[in-house]
This record gives C-alpha cells, sequence and structure tokens, in this order.
C-alpha cells in the first residue's frame, strides 16, 4: 500500500475514487486530492431515524437491533438539474465493519471514532440500555457525525468502499470481504510484541502515545465528575418539586397567603422540571467530549503501526547485517561468533571450495534482495511518517476548533442556566413578600439559590 495515495487491495484493481462529478455520483478514474474534491461538497450525508427491528442471527436465533436510514442528496447544480437521494438502512455493527475497513487500509490516518455501542459515564437518571429510546437518538446523531467526518477527510472521503457504504445497500458486506481486509489487518500480539522489542523508536510517536494516554485519562475524569454534578443538581431542582407540593397544599388552607402560596408552588414545579432539559442539553456536549476520548484509540492505532514498521525495518537490517557476516566468513575462512555451522565444521571437517563458492552467490543474492527491502522498507517508513504526521496536525486543528466550541458553548448554557434561575428567584421574591411569615421560606429560598 502507497500511504496517502488510492488504495490497492490483493487481487483487485486499486479503489476506484468518486469524484462526483456527476449528478447522484459515478465512479470514475483517479482525481487529484484537492479542497474542491472533497465528498460534502458535493452530496449532503444525514442518518435521518433510527428503527428497532428483529431478526435472525447466524446460528438462527432471534435477536433485536436498531437500524439507522442514512440518506444522501447530491447538492443541487446551478444548471437546475434534479436533486437525486439515495435512502438504506444500515446497521451499527455495518459502521464497525466500514470503520474496521478504513483502519487496514489507512493505518496513516487518524480514523473518526464511533459514538459508544453502550452507554458510559451515566448518572442515575439516564438508562444505560442501548435499546433506550434517548440513548438510540444521541448514538443516531453520533453516526451521522461519524459519516460526516469521514465525508470530509481529504483521503477517506475519496474511498470507493465508503461510498458504497452510502449508496450500495444489498452485497456490501461481500464487496468489503472480496478486498481481504482482515488477512492485512496486524494482529495485537505482533503490535504488542513490536511494541516491547523496537529499538530505535521515533520520539514525536512516543510522545504522542504519551498525549494520547493523557487525553484519555483528563476526558474520562471529566466525564466521571460530570456524572457526579449532574446527579447533584438533579437531586436540587427535584426537591424543589416537593415544596412546589407543599404549598399547593399549604395555600388551601390559607386565606390570606393562599394566591401567593399556590404561585410560589407553581413556580417551584417550573423550575423543578427545568432540570430534565438542562440535563437534556448537557448530554450532547458530553457527547462531544466522548468522541475524543474514543479519538485516543485511533492516535494509539497510528503510533502501533508505526512502530511495527519500525520493528519491521530493524529486523530487516538486523537480518541483512547477520547475512553479509555470513558471507565475509565464508570468503575469508574466519568465523567470529559462535553458530552451528561452525560446530558442524568443525565436527565434519570443511566445506569444498565448489561448495563455498555456491553459499557465498546464494547469500549474495540474498544480500542483494535484502539491501532492495530494506530500501523499501526504508522508503514506505519515511512516506508512512510524512502522510501520517500531516493527518495528525490535522487532526490537532480539527480537536482545538471543537473542543474550544463545545467548551464555550457549554459555559454560555451555564450562564443561560444561573439567568433562568435569577430570573424564578426575582419571579418568587414578590410573592414571597406580600406576608412577613413567608419570611422564613425567603430565607430557605436565599440559601438553595446561593448554590448557583
Amino acid at each position: 500500500q502507497r500511504a496517502g495515495s488510492e488504495v490497492e487491495h490483493p487481487g483487485l484493481e486499486p479503489a476506484p475514487i468518486w469524484d462526483g462529478g456527476t449528478a447522484g455520483g459515478s465512479l470514475t478514474g483517479y482525481t487529484t486530492m484537492t479542497e474542491n474534491n472533497f465528498l460534502l461538497k458535493k452530496i449532503e450525508i444525514s442518518v435521518s431515524e433510527a428503527e428497532k427491528r428483529t431478526g435472525r442471527t447466524a446460528m438462527n436465533m432471534q435477536e433485536t437491533y436498531t437500524a439507522y436510514l442514512i440518506e444522501t442528496r447530491s447538492v443541487e447544480h446551478a444548471d437546475g438539474q434534479s436533486v437525486l437521494t439515495d435512502a438504506l438502512w444500515r446497521r451499527y455493527s455495518e459502521f464497525e465493519l466500514l470503520r474496521n475497513y478504513l483502519l487496514v487500509y489507512y493505518p496513516h490516518v487518524v480514523v473518526p471514532p464511533l459514538p459508544e455501542k453502550r452507554a458510559e459515564f451515566v448518572w442515575h437518571k439516564l438508562s444505560a440500555d442501548n435499546m433506550d429510546p434517548d440513548f438510540v437518538e444521541r448514538r443516531r446523531i453520533g453516526l451521522e457525525n461519524f459519516l460526516l467526518r469521514v465525508a470530509s477527510h481529504p483521503v477517506l472521503c475519496r474511498d470507493k468502499i465508503f461510498y458504497l457504504f452510502l449508496t450500495q445497500e444489498g452485497n456490501w458486506k461481500e464487496t468489503v470481504n472480496e478486498t481481504g481486509f482482515q488477512l492485512k489487518a496486524d494482529s495485537r500480539l505482533k503490535a504488542l510484541n513490536a511494541t516491547f522489542r523496537v529499538k530505535n523508536p521515533d520520539k514525536r510517536f512516543t510522545e504522542l502515545k504519551h498525549y494520547s494516554d493523557e487525553l484519555q485519562s483528563v476526558i474520562s475524569h471529566l466525564l466521571r465528575v460530570r456524572a457526579r454534578v449532574a446527579d447533584r443538581l438533579y437531586g436540587v431542582y427535584k426537591v424543589h418539586g416537593n415544596y412546589g407540593r407543599v404549598f399547593s397544599e399549604w395555600s388551601a388552607i390559607e386565606k390570606e397567603m393562599g394566591d401567593g402560596l399556590q404561585s410560589a408552588g407553581h413556580h417551584m414545579d417550573v423550575y423543578a422540571a427545568s432540570i430534565d432539559d438542562i440535563l437534556e442539553d448537557e448530554e450532547h456536549y458530553a457527547d462531544q467530549l466522548k468522541e475524543y476520548l474514543f479519538y485516543a484509540e485511533a492516535l494509539r492505532a497510528v503510533c502501533r503501526k508505526h512502530e511495527l514498521m519500525q520493528y519491521d525495518l530493524e529486523m530487516a537490517a538486523q537480518d541483512l547485517a547477520s547475512k553479509k557476516q555470513q558471507c565475509e566468513e565464508l570468503a575469508t575462512g574466519t568465523v567470529r561468533t559462535f553458530s552451528l555451522k561452525g560446530m558442524t565444521t568443525k565436527l565434519f571437517g570443511q566445506e569444498t571450495p565448489e561448495q563455498r563458492e555456491a553459499r557465498i552467490k546464494v547469500l549474495e543474492e540474498q544480500i542483494k534482495e535484502g539491501e532492495q527491502q530494506l530500501k523499501s522498507k526504508n522508503l514506505e517508513g519515511r512516506e508512512f511518517v510524512k502522510n501520517a504526521w500531516a493527518d495528525i496536525e490535522r487532526f490537532k486543528e480539527q480537536k482545538n476548533r471543537d473542543l474550544k466550541e463545545a467548551l464555550i458553548s457549554y459555559a454560555v448554557m451555564q450562564i443561560s442556566m444561573c439567568k433562568k434561575v435569577g430570573g424564578w428567584y426575582l419571579t418568587l421574591l414578590p410573592v414571597c413578600l406580600d406576608s412577613c411569615s413567608c419570611f422564613s421560606l425567603l430565607l430557605g429560598c436565599i440559601g438553595i439559590c446561593s448554590h448557583f
């Protein structure tokens, strides 16, 4: 595979790249990777709805799953051509298959992550059931975001398999499996072995791995704290619902204060109910943080691939050095290190000149091949580092922009919430001041509202 270029599948033609040059999309020849070729400039992509379904597994057992409707719409041209729309249903497992394929064939790319399959960092009001309607809706938004991330990526957006994922409902899995990407996937054991045995790791990728670990740790801690705060905040708001009920009951036995107490109870109920919308909005920002929590693993995947390539390069260099040493020893008749061949020679006598010349010739051919392989691996490694680091820089810019916008929006939301609390307090204040007997109630409200 040539890093940063079109994909070459074993036994297949190189993957055609969709340039979106005609209405509805067509598969054409190769195009130059420019901003104008981004898929999102040619079509609109949305995951518009989710649907609960039942089916049969490969073991003929009944299962319940969620299917998501993907709609793609070509951007209307200036000449007045009609807008064409494709719509098809995909399961979450098909999204996983697509991403696994992208990880294998684009190892130098920080592949966008999928939303969580099961709810994590939940507080007590949220359900951890993956069939819960609220969770399914948040995952629908996350899956749409995943498709938009891929479609806006300068390399991934041009892949044929991704385009077929959006437009070809039948036999798409067979098309993916025909690429043989499972056979090219690196095993976890091999990656772990390379991590511990590589001798000259690239400092930049080592630092990137440490950064991804820290990013995951910080965001995980932030999400855990946010879940605890949500629990406490929910409790504080819902306590006001109890006050609302008490005031309403109290108003029934009071003549002079009845209207004021009834109004106070109503405001308490409204205030208590407002927390549901507030925390629902907060979940949106939590999901944005979770995306970058999962991006940390995508960064580590790039680092693991570099370690594997570096390890293969070092093994190739070591093997070449060993063959050169063997050739030199045969040519000079001296043995520098202990070897089984040297022991055999001592036991059974020296080789004939003809045998030695034949072995030298074989070794020279192997050395020539090894030098070519080493040169090829060096070029491949440099190309990988060049393309990987360019994509990592692109990712960093995206991350800084996204997290800045998310955190600013979250702060604005919190300010708005506090203003609503202040407005509620100012509305309740005249009601409480209507009667001196409500003065103690006012002091209690001041104590509660001071929390905010």
